[in-house]
């Protein structure tokens, strides 16, 4: 399912290709490009989910903004997934203003809602860009992040 929302932002939504607005169009180009079907519709399945988080009045905490900041405890499930690395790069993303308490916890759902048996840093990366990308008012978070992803370090990092 990863590989198949990688190859959907990669061609269509980073590229600034228009996407397909009909699910079967959508469905048979994936289908041709070697995914199958049943991974196709978890994929589609979580993109809804994720363009549904930011109307979502059955989430209140994803609802609303709050001023003050927060500090996040992570459930078992989700220690499980997110290795100590990828907690901190999303802490690091808060402390860079990258990601905020909203966008955050959409990006910890929608990794939890993956169904990788492996996940990386590398994937956290790109789930990142995708909530952003979502996420209308975020285009600045957006470019900055797409930098951190992107760009090459010049030198060593301390």
């Amino acid at each position: 399912m990863f590989d198949i929302l990688m190859y959907l932002f990669e061609n269509y939504i980073h590229s600034e290709t228009e996407v397909f607005v009909d699910h079967d169009q959508l469905t048979d180009e994936l289908i041709k490009a070697g995914f199958e079907v049943d991974e196709i519709y978890k994929a589609l399945d979580w993109l809804e989910k994720l363009a549904d988080l930011q109307n979502s009045d059955t989430i209140p905490y994803l609802t609303k903004n709050s001023p003050c900041s927060s500090v996040r405890i992570y459930t078992d499930e989700e220690v499980m997934r997110l290795d100590a690395e990828s907690r901190g790069f999303i802490l690091f993303l808060e402390q860079i203003n990258v990601l905020d308490t909203e966008t955050r916890e959409m990006v910890i759902d929608r990794v939890m809602a993956l169904e990788t048996p492996e996940f990386m840093l590398d994937d956290l990366k790109w789930v990142v860009l995708m909530v952003l990308f979502n996420v209308p008012g975020h285009e600045n978070a957006y470019t900055q992040m797409e930098e951190l992803v992107f760009e090459e370090p010049d030198g060593p990092l301390h």
